[in-house]
């Protein structure tokens, strides 16, 4: 499965931005997805994940209430919705598929896009 991630860019403290992954070519299948992140100088941590399998989501804690994960019906792209951003959400954000029955192994990558939030 191929990702593309897009939507970053610069936003200031308390905006909003909305990322996208698509699937290039096909659909996402049975695949959880989710959103990860790198902030500058730091290791790589969660963000969200949702199942298609109910539509199930998890989120780590830095983002419940602020950020939602959701996808089409088409199963073509998800969408990481960030609502009252603040500067420490500066980040890489990945978006991966993986393994429907253990949350923690992931398969395929995106290239990341970059969210930048102003203070």
């Amino acid at each position: 499965v191929q990702l593309q991630a897009s939507g970053g860019g610069l936003v200031q403290a308390g905006g909003s931005l909305r990322l996208s992954c698509a699937a290039s070519g096909r659909t996402f299948g049975n695949y959880n997805m989710g959103w990860f992140r790198r902030a500058p100088g730091k290791e790589r941590e969660f963000v969200a994940r949702i199942s298609w399998s109910g539509g199930r989501t998890y989120y780590a804690d830095f983002v419940k209430g602020r950020f939602t994960i959701s996808g089409d019906n088409a199963k073509t792209t998800v969408y990481l919705q960030m609502n009252s951003l603040k500067p420490e959400d500066t980040a890489v954000y990945y978006c991966a598929a993986g393994d429907p029955i253990f949350p923690s192994t992931w398969y395929y990558w995106g290239q990341g896009t970059k969210v930048t939030v102003s203070s």
